[in-house]
């Protein structure tokens, strides 16, 4: 939680659920996104937009820059999503957190 609020402290649980989404399905669609998760379409379409770039009409605030949107091949008209290089680099920052664990025995 603390590497997303470093991003922005206004990011949001389901935003980051989306963005994890993204990490484990390169070339998830807005509509994938959304069955997956139990999300509506416009609530999975507001939480990926919030991980886009600033700097593009398609993004939303926070606006995060850890996610690209392509035109999918096969349609030219619905996106499917990728991280974009700094994406790329949180997800393995959060990896190597990961495989760092520490399991927690029960007694």
């Amino acid at each position: 939680m603390l590497a997303f609020r470093a991003l922005s402290p206004r990011v949001s649980v389901s935003e980051i659920i989306a963005f994890l989404y993204t990490c484990e399905n390169e070339g998830l669609s807005v509509q994938e996104l959304a069955f997956i998760t139990g999300m509506s379409q416009s609530a999975a379409s507001r939480n990926l937009r919030a991980l886009g770039h600033a700097d593009t009409a398609w993004a939303k605030p926070p606006a995060l820059g850890l996610v690209e949107p392509y035109l999918r091949p096969s349609d030219g008209r619905s996106h499917v999503l990728h991280l974009s290089p700094e994406g790329a680099k949180l997800r393995d920052r959060l990896d190597g957190i990961i495989r760092r664990g520490v399991l927690i025995k029960e007694d």
